[in-house]
């Protein structure tokens, strides 16, 4: 977890953030929210709203008073507590490659597995930029549909020690979420007291995705319920390409985002109110002659900005849309250049929450380990780059000067002797070798560098502890659910 400290880019006004909350109101009253459930449906009847057929139109000062229950930051722990994450405020929590059914080694593109799954949740346990491994970051395409959450979410508790993410494809799997975070952490996760500094403790959160444009989808609204039933996070994302499932215009796919995702949060808020929430954001574009989605462009990295914005004046939490996010099919120039475009953004735009932080290719189809490990490198600059300066009379360094004067230079100096090993970012990937020294160890690219890097870390290291009664009715508790679910 990072602490930005720095000011916020902000590109909307006062005057702009009045008119965009206008036209969000205005979609989310006149035009309405459609929600596939009926429980959904029911609970905002009771509250008063009008609901007509499966779609509910909200009324504006009631949407208000129910964002104002949901706490603007909560705790998030983890079952080693030094791993635990704050979200909200001036905290950063970042997690790796989330949804691809394909991965991506070297040269060869396949489908995901299991194994790369452990894999991924390996690097994630091993690299300190990383706070949390993510539902799915990489489907597990050899287990059976009905059962692979159990065998991810396995693997996630206890290969790693951080917290987790998990799933919201349906009641089933959000209950089994439940009952996995109870096992681990010995008893109900709503039981969990508030930290330290008074706020809200939660044991797992997971992502419930708009169907966009309007619409949430009965699989989604089983898990939201379930999860929101339980007191459990949950980061309720609208997925918005503009020219598809939004307007063109990024002003009027803000205003829709921001009824979307709001939308959600009230009824998490009906459901149990003060449950804590995240208001998710993932606004790019799409290619107008092919129709293929684009990421890394300027019109992201925008709408982050303004996204960082209306989620600071509702007080909420916030999931920026972007991450390492890119088109680009292998580990290039390209891969780089758009990943690094919306992950800066989300530094300039104050995220709390930055999904897909390293590991993603090919416009969400593929998780690859070399471009993790890149991504870790941009995230690694971007943390120091994004702390304060400190200005002192020790930083103003007057005794260097004193002793090398006039003309002279200060690799030999005292002040340089002593701080040579610290004083300057030392790269992961990135080489810093003259020609020569890099034709001599094999002329190697980045994503070659990055492979060997990647599995360095996978041979040092070392699965964290677990109570083995704990990891024993964990497996036993999955071996019993995967027979009832006929796996």
């Amino acid at each position: 977890m990072f602490r930005n400290l720095m000011p916020h880019y902000e590109i909307l006004t006062a005057s702009d953030l009045e008119l965009i909350e206008k036209g969000w109101q205005r979609i989310a009253h006149e035009i309405g929210i459609q929600f596939d459930h009926p429980e959904a449906l029911r609970l905002f009847e009771a509250a008063g709203q009008r609901v007509e057929s499966d779609v509910v139109h909200l009324d504006p000062e009631f949407m208000m008073a129910q964002l104002a229950l949901a706490p603007s930051e909560f705790h998030l722990r983890a079952r080693n507590p030094e791993h635990s994450v704050i979200l909200g405020g001036d905290h950063m929590v970042f997690t790796p490659v989330s949804g691809p059914p394909f991965v991506r080694i070297g040269d060869v593109r396949r489908d995901g597995t299991l194994a790369d799954y452990e894999l991924f949740a390996k690097l994630t346990q091993h690299f300190e930029q990383l706070d949390i491994p993510t539902m799915p970051m990489i489907e597990a395409n050899d287990r059976p549909l009905d059962s692979r959450h159990l065998d991810m979410l396995f693997a996630a508790f206890t290969l790693t020690d951080k917290p987790v993410f998990t799933s919201a494809l349906s009641t089933a799997n959000a209950q089994d979420s439940v009952r996995m975070a109870e096992i681990v952490f010995g008893g109900a996760p709503i039981a969990a007291p508030p930290d330290a500094d008074g706020r809200p403790t939660c044991s797992i959160m997971s992502i419930v995705n708009v169907n966009s444009p309007l619409r949430y989808d009965s699989r989604m609204l089983e898990a939201l319920l379930v999860y929101a039933a339980a007191g459990q996070a949950v980061v309720v994302t609208p997925f918005l390409l503009m020219g598809a499932m939004a307007p063109v215009s990024t002003v009027a796919a803000l205003a829709q985002q921001t009824a979307e995702a709001l939308a959600g949060i009230v009824l998490m808020q009906l459901v149990r109110p003060g449950t804590p929430a995240v208001m998710g954001s993932f606004l790019s574009t799409i290619d107008m002659q092919s129709g293929s989605p684009a990421f890394g462009g300027p019109e992201s990295a925008q709408g982050l900005y303004a996204s960082g914005q209306l989620a600071r004046r509702y007080k909420l939490p916030w999931r920026a849309g972007g991450g390492s996010l890119t088109s680009s099919q292998t580990v290039d120039a390209q891969a780089a250049a758009e990943s690094f475009n919306t992950l800066k953004a989300a530094f300039l735009a104050g995220a709390n929450l930055v999904v897909q932080s390293a590991g993603w290719l090919e416009s969400g189809l593929v998780s690859c380990p070399e471009k993790l490990v890149v991504d870790i490198e941009a995230l690694r600059v971007l943390r120091q780059q994004f702390t304060p300066l400190v200005v002192d009379e020790e930083a103003l360094a007057f005794e260097a000067h004193d002793e090398v004067r006039h003309g002279g230079h200060f690799l030999g100096a005292e002040h340089t002797m002593t701080r040579f090993r610290t004083c300057f970012y030392r790269p992961l990937v990135s080489s810093t070798e003259n020609y020569e020294r890099w034709v001599s160890k094999g002329s190697r690219d980045a994503a070659t560098r990055a492979g060997e890097i990647w599995r360095a870390a996978v041979d040092a290291y070392t699965e964290p502890a677990m109570d083995e009664a704990t990891r024993a009715d964990l497996l036993a508790f999955v071996d019993r659910r995967r027979t009832e679910l006929g796996d």
